[in-house]
């Protein structure tokens, strides 16, 4: 018997070819293979929706060995992913090898793993029809949008510019929070800070005033002082102590878009960078005598459900290496949210007692960071709780009443192995402005060791960051966990957002272009609207919804609402307003403005025509070169990745990947750099000068 194995990518292919052995050729389409026309709609809307689906450019040679491959063989197994865009290559495959719908040819993989192979092999299918149109109306659906409203965009706006359903909600929350934190009045509020000292000890403790009978609200400085002045010469006593127990239960496994979160939080990853790694975690890397394996799970889900043998091989790791004490009463189930698709399980590691360090020297350094916060999450999920002894103290100083709290660790529980970013943050800060108190009882005389009045501000809304707008997105129903990465990827190179450090910020660009779609196509860039069609893609998938009535239904109300946009903006042209800059231009004395050309962005002087002055665009470090004395700039390699060089380059061939430093050299007094990684040191790069030091002296 001859049986072909059709995967997406060659690294799949070898890992599966692995497991099957003898009798099985294993090949990769290398993604898509047929798709709509680029040149065209390719979507006939006025016959129910009816696509053109085309071989793609430059696969002319891997489609005719595919045939050739497939005519040979006795049998075809489809493996592509185990999601909507994994089956929708199937079902092209299958339209292209002559191959029967009928027929139990589609096989997929939870893990690539030797049981996730023999388990997906041993129950082949039928190709999942409902799955399919799912994706062809998701498709068919973002082609509309993008075909029909980017032309309108290129007229009224600038060429170039592009509309999806899901991009356009994107930019819309982040101009949203934008006009929220500019419309934001700071209000001051001031809290009255005491360190008493127990009876018995030197070590003080903090606590806070907390009003009379009831909260107290100090807005401003004559408040504070009044009450400080009150309280000169009182005396303080604690009048309450209330212990209790608090447990901490563990964070449940990851889902991609929880995975794509931390990632971004505590390794600093950019979705799309998480998702690589992911990608070839899942698809199987080299390990060893082991070989080709994947290690972790399928990382497109939002499932928290795990396998009862995944489950208990994480308890039989968990009593090991940290003993039964560390192991839940019973057995930890997470409930998935209510519009989650349930076919396959969490992001988990393929084989629990697989450490990080065991696989460590295989990987490459993104592939570790993300399986060991993978393991950690999946391991630490089905440990015991965190139990906290808790400390709550009134401490009262006439008709006054200030409140402390601390706690001291009882029990670590999951916590000896993992806790999630933002409760960690909580605890530092938590620990850092309590930690532990001392022994105190009521009635306790205390000793004041200082009290001030303590000025702040309240802050506007945060911007968002990749990991709060995904978390967004998915609270809102907007998008699926596909397409997080790629949407923000698009809507920074389409220039609407950019990033200010972490944070996501959108351009004049992105703000101009929000405005004309809420007031022109409000439906498009609404969260609701946007969600519902989730929804109803949802239901397409299960058979619910018919997917031609789904479409007809969205694009009858959208060609009434283009046909309006275009009688409303009828010879208008929106101007986006360009960026002032400090950068005063040489030859005429204006300041210099930044616009978008096909090469990005660039300094241009707002006189034009008259004046006709243009610069590139530097960013400046602060630092200088250690060969010329000229300004070190911050650059990108044509592959986008950051570098520093010398502002006299070519002239001066100065070039490193390490930081500069805000900090003269101790020795010479030149510029000092920062090399991170394992070899991580700060050092002088002035020829002749020795100087350097490790990061944390």
């Amino acid at each position: 018997m001859s049986n072909l194995v059709i995967v997406e990518s060659p690294a799949k292919a070898k890992t599966i070819k692995k497991y099957l052995g003898d009798g099985y050729e294993v090949i990769a389409s290398m993604g898509h293979i047929r798709d709509l026309p680029k040149s065209k709609l390719g979507v006939d809307v006025d016959h129910g929706f009816e696509p053109t689906y085309v071989e793609i450019k430059g696969k002319e040679d891997l489609i005719s060995s595919l045939k050739k491959q497939a005519k040979k063989s006795d049998t075809v197994f489809l493996a592509t992913d185990p999601d909507r865009e994994g089956e929708a290559i199937s079902w092209h495959l299958a339209h292209l090898l002559g191959l029967k719908l009928e027929e139990p040819n589609r096989v997929t993989f939870n893990e690539i793993t030797k049981t996730g192979v023999q388990s997906g092999m041993a129950q082949p299918r039928e190709i999942d029809i409902n799955l399919v149109n799912a994706q062809q109306t998701r498709r068919i659906l973002d082609r509309i949008v993008g075909y029909k409203l980017s032309p309108f965009l290129w007229r009224k706006v600038r060429r170039g510019l592009s509309a999806g359903r899901v991009q356009s909600v994107a930019v819309r929350l982040i101009v949203d929070r934008e006009n929220e934190i500019k419309k934001f009045v700071s209000e001051e509020y001031w809290s009255i800070d005491a360190q008493f000292l127990p009876k018995s000890g030197k070590k003080a403790f903090g606590a806070k005033l907390y009003g009379k009978d009831k909260k107290i609200e100090i807005k401003n400085k004559e408040q504070a002082d009044a009450i400080l002045a009150e309280l000169e010469g009182a005396e303080y006593a604690v009048s309450g102590v209330k212990k209790s127990v608090r447990r901490k239960s563990p964070a449940p496994p990851f889902t991609t878009s929880t995975l794509q979160q931390e990632a971004s939080r505590r390794l600093g990853f950019q979705a799309r960078r998480t998702m690589k790694a992911a990608q070839e975690l899942y698809e199987g890397v080299e390990v060893g005598s082991m070989g080709a394996v994947g290690l972790i799970t399928y990382m497109r889900t939002d499932s928290l459900r795990i396998s009862d043998e995944a489950a208990a091989d994480a308890a039989a790791f968990v009593e090991e290496r940290y003993g039964k004490e560390y192991l839940p009463e019973k057995r930890r189930v997470y409930k998935s949210k209510n519009n989650a698709q349930d076919a396959h399980e969490a992001v988990r590691p393929t084989m629990p007692g697989q450490t990080p360090e065991s696989v460590k020297a295989y990987l490459t350094i993104d592939q570790y960071k993300l399986y060991k916060l993978v393991w950690e999450r999946f391991i630490a999920s089905q440990m015991a709780n965190a139990l906290l002894d808790t400390v709550a103290v009134d401490i009262t100083a006439g008709d006054y009443l200030f409140k402390a709290s601390g706690y001291t660790v009882r029990f670590e529980g999951f916590t000896a192995l993992y806790e999630e970013s933002h409760e960690k943050e909580d605890e530092e800060k938590e620990e850092k402005e309590g930690g532990a108190l001392p022994p105190l009882t009521k009635g306790d005389a205390l000793k004041l060791k200082s009290l001030e009045g303590t000025q702040h501000f309240t802050q506007p809304p945060a911007r968002y960051t990749e990991a709060s707008l995904i978390k967004a997105l998915e609270e809102n129903g907007i998008g699926r966990p596909s397409t997080y990465a790629p949407t923000i990827t698009t809507v920074l190179a389409r220039g609407y957002v950019e990033r200010d450090a972490k944070a996501l910020k959108p351009t004049a660009l992105g703000e101009v272009t929000t405005q004309l779609m809420i007031d022109q196509f409000p439906k498009i860039v609404d969260a609701a609207f946007t969600a519902q069609m989730e929804k109803r893609l949802d239901q397409v998938e299960e058979g619910k919804e018919d997917w031609v009535k789904t479409l007809g239904v969205f694009y009858d109300d959208f060609a009434k609402t283009l046909e309006t946009a275009e009688k409303n903006m009828d010879g208008t042209r929106v101007k986006v307003p360009d960026e002032e800059t400090d950068v005063v231009c040489e030859l005429c004395g204006r300041k210099m403005v930044i616009k978008i050309g096909r090469f990005g962005k660039f300094l241009a002087c707002p006189g034009f025509p008259e004046c006709k002055n243009t610069k590139k665009i530097v960013q400046e470090t602060g630092g200088l070169c250690p060969l010329c004395g000229g300004k070190v700039l911050a650059k990108k390699s044509k592959t986008g990745k950051s570098y520093f060089g010398c502002e006299k380059n070519p002239s001066c061939g100065f070039m490193t990947w390490d930081t500069p430093m805000n900090e003269p050299c101790p020795k010479c007094g030149a510029t000092l750099f920062k090399k991170k990684g394992r070899a991580g040191k700060i050092y002088c790069a002035k020829e002749g000068c020795d100087y350097e030091r490790g990061l944390k002296d």
